[in-house]
């Protein structure tokens, strides 16, 4: 899967399109290469990016401290390291589908 990539240190790089202000929060399938979430809170004073480690947590049942934001903090486009879990196990507790690959 494109949005998904397993690094050398067995952490899994997530790429991310975020939108900010949306009606809920919610992942919202593919968008050009990168998993697309919706989330309710506004990019201000980095709000928007604790709630999107806050929802990553939830939907991976994993811990805050394993889910570490790489790369843009002030973008929508965003790629998060994930630690302690495998791709396939991400793959399933983020419900995507093989036919996304």
């Amino acid at each position: 899967m494109p949005c998904l990539q397993t690094g050398r240190n067995g952490s899994v790089l997530l790429s991310l399109h975020v939108q900010p202000r949306a009606a809920k929060n919610e992942l919202a399938g593919i968008h050009d290469d990168t998993l697309k979430l919706r989330l309710t809170t506004p990019p201000v004073d980095g709000k928007a990016n604790k709630a999107v480690i806050a929802f990553l947590a939830r939907q991976l049942k994993a811990p805050k401290s394993s889910i570490r934001l790489r790369s843009g903090l002030k973008n929508r486009r965003k790629q998060v390291w994930i630690s302690g879990l495998d791709e396939e196990t991400i793959r399933r507790r983020l419900g995507l589908k093989g036919s996304l690959e």
